[in-house]
C-alpha cells in the first residue's frame, strides 16, 4: 500500500502548482470634471498628456508605434507576469515563471500521497478521494484477516486499489530524478519494516527458529523473508511489501515504456498473468512468487500511471465501461468456474481471477475520478471521520504491518476476559466481531506506540498522532 501513506500529517512529493498571468488594470487618473492623467483623444487616438492649464494649447506626443485605441469608457489593461512565489498551490507554472529549484538532499522527502487533479481545491493539498480509498482498503484487509470471508475481495479488491494509488504517486514522483525517488521510497519503507521485523525475528528465535543466509531478506525484502510456522501469520503479509519494492525499483523503466505507447502497454500488462496460467508457470519459490505477484498487479500499477499522465481522461466512456465490465466478468467467471482447482472462489488464492477482477474494478474507480474530478472534500464536514482518514493515511505502513500481530494478541487477551465473571456474563467473548473490535484497539495502540517510526523515516519530528 502506498502509504503510502507515504498519503498523504503528510505532504506531496515533487510537482509544482501555480497559475501564471494576472490582469493588472490601470484606470483613469483625476476626479470628476478633471482632465485625465492618461487617456486617448477621441479625434485621432493619440495619447493625451495632461492635465493642461486652462487656455493653454494641448500638445501630443507621437507614439513610437501605433496602438489600437481603447473603446471609450473602458480602462486600459496590461498583462504583467506574476512572480513565482505568488502563484497558487494548485496551478501549473506559466511559460515565463522561473523553474523552482530541486529540494536539497538534506530536506525531508514529502509524504507519499497521490497528487490532486489540476483545478481542484483540496484542503492541505490532499486528495481526499484517494485518501478515502486507501483507508477503506486497510479496513477491508483487517476485516478479511479477521473473518476470512471469501467474498471480501469481490466487494473491494484492496490490494489492487493500493497498488493503483501507489502507481499514481510513483508517476508523479518520477518528475524528479529517478535515483532520488527510488532512494526516498526505500528510506521511507525500510525503517518501519526493520523496526517491526526486529520484534518478529526475536520472537521466532526465542521459539527455536534459526535462519540461514536467507535472513538477508529481512534487511532488503526483495524476496519473501524466511520464518517458521509459529510466526507465519505475522510475516505472511510481507508479500505486499516485497511486490511494492519491486514495482518501485522497476518504475523508471516501466514509466518510460508506458509513455511510448500508453494504451497498448496498459492492455498488454495483463498478458504475463495469462501466460503464467495457461503456459509457463513460475516455480513455487521466492523468485516464482515474486513474478506471480508482479504479474497479478502490474495492470493496477500501470493504471496509476495512466491516471497521473492524463491517459484515462482521454479515453471514451463507452470503451472504458465495456473494457471494465469485460475484465470483471472474466475474473468472476474464472474464480467461480475453478473453485475445485483452488478449493475456493477467494481471489487471494487465484492469481488470474484476482488480476482481471482487480483490473476491472480499479479501472472503474480511477476513471470515475479522472472523468468527474471527484475529491471527497465533503469529508471536512465530518470532523471525526476526516481525522480518521488522515490518521489511516499517515500511518498506513504501521497499520498494515502490525494488524496481524494485533489480531494474534487479541485471542489470548480475550481468553483472560473469561476469568472475569462480569466480562463472561455481559461481553460477547465468543463473537468474532468482539475479536475484531479488540483487534482494532490493539492496532490503535500500535499506532500510538510505533507510528512515530514512519515520521523518523520521513525525516520529520516524531509525533504521537499526525
Amino acid at each position: 500500500m502506498t502509504w503510502g501513506a507515504e498519503q498523504q500529517g503528510q505532504g506531496y512529493e515533487g510537482g509544482y502548482g501555480s497559475g501564471y498571468g494576472h490582469d493588472a488594470g490601470y484606470g483613469y487618473g483625476g476626479g470628476y470634471g478633471q482632465a485625465p492623467a492618461y487617456g486617448y483623444d477621441s479625434g485621432n487616438g493619440l495619447p493625451y498628456v495632461g492635465p493642461v492649464p486652462y487656455g493653454q494649447p494641448v500638445t501630443y506626443e507621437q507614439p513610437t508605434a501605433y496602438q489600437q485605441p481603447t473603446p471609450y469608457g473602458q480602462p486600459v489593461t496590461y498583462e504583467e507576469p506574476v512572480p513565482y512565489e505568488e502563484l497558487g498551490p494548485n496551478e501549473e507554472p506559466g511559460p515565463y515563471a522561473p523553474e523552482p529549484e530541486e529540494p536539497a538532499p538534506a530536506q525531508a522527502e514529502p509524504d507519499p500521497a497521490p497528487s490532486p487533479s489540476p483545478g481542484t481545491g483540496k484542503a492541505g493539498g490532499r486528495d481526499r478521494y484517494f485518501d478515502a480509498l486507501r483507508a477503506v482498503a486497510l479496513v477491508r484487509v483487517v476485516t478479511y484477516h479477521t473473518f476470512g470471508w471469501a467474498w471480501a475481495g469481490l466487494v473491494f479488491p484492496s490490494m489492487g486499489v493500493m497498488f493503483a494509488l501507489a502507481g499514481t504517486l510513483m508517476a508523479r514522483s518520477l518528475e524528479r530524478p529517478a535515483l532520488a525517488v527510488v532512494r526516498g521510497r526505500l528510506r521511507r519503507l525500510l525503517p518501519p519494516f526493520w523496526f517491526w521485523g526486529l520484534f518478529v525475528v526475536l520472537a521466532m528465535l526465542v521459539h527455536g527458529w534459526m535462519p540461514g543466509w536467507q535472513i538477508v531478506f529481512w534487511i532488503v525484502p526483495v524476496g519473501d523473508p524466511p520464518g517458521d510456522r509459529w510466526g507465519v501469520q505475522a510475516w505472511e503479509i510481507l508479500w505486499y511489501l516485497r511486490t511494492y519494492l519491486w514495482f518501485v525499483l522497476l518504475s523508471p523503466l516501466l514509466l518510460r515504456m508506458f509513455r511510448k505507447a500508453p494504451v497498448p502497454v496498459l492492455l498488454l500488462s495483463l498478458a504475463p498473468i495469462v501466460v503464467f496460467q495457461y503456459g509457463w508457470q513460475p516455480s513455487y519459490d521466492r523468485f516464482g512468487s515474486a513474478l506471480t505477484d508482479l504479474a497479478t498487479y502490474l495492470f493496477c500499477w500501470l493504471l496509476g500511471f495512466a491516471h497521473r499522465e492524463g491517459v484515462l481522461q482521454r479515453l471514451r466512456p463507452a470503451a472504458v465501461v465495456l473494457g471494465s465490465a469485460a475484465a470483471l466478468a472474466y475474473g468472476a467467471w474464472y474464480a467461480f468456474a475453478h473453485q475445485a482447482d483452488f478449493g475456493t472462489y477467494d481471489l487471494d488464492e487465484n492469481p488470474l481471477a484476482q488480476a482481471f477482477w482487480s483490473a476491472g474494478f480499479v479501472t472503474a474507480l480511477m476513471y470515475f475520478k479522472a472523468r468527474h474530478d471527484v475529491d471527497f472534500a465533503w469529508l471536512a464536514r465530518f470532523g471525526r471521520l476526516d481525522r480518521t482518514v488522515t490518521i489511516f493515511n499517515a500511518r498506513a505502513v504501521t497499520i498494515y504491518l502490525w494488524h496481524e500481530i494485533a489480531l494474534i494478541l487479541a485471542v489470548p487477551l480475550i481468553d483472560r476476559f473469561w476469568d472475569v465473571p462480569a466480562f463472561e456474563k455481559w461481553l460477547p467473548l465468543e463473537s468474532q466481531w468482539f475479536m475484531f473490535g479488540v483487534g482494532w484497539v490493539l492496532i490503535g495502540a500500535a499506532v500510538l506506540l510505533f507510528g512515530w517510526v514512519e515520521d523518523v523515516a520521513a525525516r520529520k519530528g516524531p509525533r504521537l498522532l499526525p
